[in-house]
């Protein structure tokens, strides 16, 4: 009653219930949350995504908007997820988030605690005519393998893009410009940046000595390429081999196979110019496991994958367990698993190995089935079945009529297979 009649005192009550406001949004901030609400969809799915994403961070989502001091900062940076568009990079001071700014606004539009960050990797774009290189942000539950507890949403990736050579502007947390070290490109600065604030992981970048395409980089000449181009049903994207697993991207979902996480590896549909790449996963807190598979990649790069596979064990779901264990050790357990796996797969590669120049022989591209035994032009795997059956019951009868015409041979296949006909029955009886 009284505060209705005292207007004096409706300033400061409205000041309470902002702030009262202000407090209770601070506890539902989410780890990785843009602030647009028009992209975002239905209320209640925001409303959903809030609920599940504060149970994971209630600790610190509280300070992710928060005036905080910064260690560096970087303006016009092009961001391609979870928002395309340009927003000035942040890391706050004393290891507490990595952040996007708008530049317009001043908003924080998203960011991610440095101790909810599970992997960092440093990639080259592929085709593109002036170089360039993606910083792929992977977080805890992130990797499109491991689910969050509880049913929680999956956090978003964040990637940015970088372009080649010296930063144009890069600032430390008081607004100095960062002296730029001679010949220090604007990667190599923001990736030393990312090292001395990550603790669990460490920047990650392709090595030739793990794998390098067979075919160089298309738009830039003579640069090695550490890409394969595959599709995951219709969608286009870039296998990356790595020392830490296997990268699907650059597009919403991106998908990180550490080696922890994968069960085995094998291949399908092995064509003449194409194959496929199965990948079984398995969570690490579950047994249950779930099959991707990447389409049409190229012969060309057939060797060096499966050399990859081979030297990391990826091929034998009986090493899973023993990737697992290397998990909080990977660099110090390394060397003994790399051995059991080559020695493990010595034959299988060596079967691979000749179905691999067996194909390079065979002239029908359309052929749908790999059958290294065939030399026929009919299709399917029952001529490979009949031609097997024939061999098994009669050995190598054939081999002196290979010289003779068709007509011939499709009357001595036939003939051998009645004779197999009659005699069996006999030899039941």
């Amino acid at each position: 009653m009284r505060s209705g009649t005292t207007p004096q005192y409706k300033p400061l009550f409205e000041d309470i219930a902002r702030y009262t406001s202000s407090l209770l949004a601070r506890k539902t901030n989410p780890i990785i949350q843009p602030v647009q609400a028009a992209t975002d969809g239905p209320a209640a799915k925001k409303r959903k995504l809030e609920k599940g994403e504060a149970t994971g961070n209630a600790q610190t989502t509280g300070d992710l908007k928060a005036e905080l001091p910064l260690q560096f900062y970087m303006p016009d940076v092009s961001f391609a997820i979870p928002q395309r568009k340009k927003l000035t990079l942040e890391f706050t001071a004393g290891r507490g988030f990595l952040r996007a700014r708008n530049q317009t606004s001043k908003e924080i539009e998203f960011g991610i605690s440095w101790d909810k960050i599970q992997h960092v990797l440093c990639l080259p774009v592929p085709e593109k005519n002036q170089r360039q290189t993606n910083f792929c942000i992977i977080p805890q539950y992130g990797d499109g393998i491991n689910p969050p507890p509880n049913g929680d949403p999956a956090p978003e990736s964040i990637v940015w893009t970088v372009a080649d050579g010296p930063p144009k502007a890069a600032f430390s947390g008081n607004g100095q410009p960062i002296a730029n070290t001679e010949g220090e490109t604007a990667e190599q600065l923001v990736r030393k940046t990312l090292n001395e604030n990550l603790s669990q992981t460490q920047v990650v970048r392709p090595d030739e000595r793990e794998f390098v395409s067979a075919m160089p980089e298309a738009h830039r000449k003579g640069e090695k390429a550490y890409h394969v181009k595959a599709f995951r049903g219709s969608k286009e994207g870039y296998l990356f081999l790595l020392s830490t697993g296997i990268l699907f991207g650059f597009k919403k979902p991106l998908l990180f196979f550490a080696f922890e996480s994968i069960d085995s590896i094998s291949y399908t549909s092995v064509l003449q110019r194409t194959f496929n790449l199965n990948v079984v996963a398995r969570p690490i807190a579950s047994d249950e496991t779930q099959e991707f598979e990447f389409s049409m990649i190229d012969q060309a790069d057939f060797s060096g994958i499966d050399t990859y596979i081979k030297k990391h064990g990826l091929q034998d779901a009986s090493l899973a367990e023993a990737r697992r264990a290397k998990q909080y050790n990977i660099n110090g357990a390394k060397a003994g698993g790399e051995n059991a796996a080559v020695a493990e797969g010595e034959a299988e590669e060596s079967e691979l190995q000749k179905a691999q120049r067996e194909l390079e022989d065979q002239e029908d591209e359309d052929e749908e089935d790999y059958d290294p035994g065939s030399d026929s032009d009919t299709d399917g795997s029952g001529s490979s079945s009949d031609e097997d059956d024939s061999e098994d019951g009669e050995g190598h009868a054939n081999e002196d009529d290979d010289d003779d015409d068709d007509n011939e041979d499709r009357d001595l296949v036939a003939d051998e297979l009645g004779s197999q006909a009659e005699d069996i029955p006999d030899d039941q009886l």
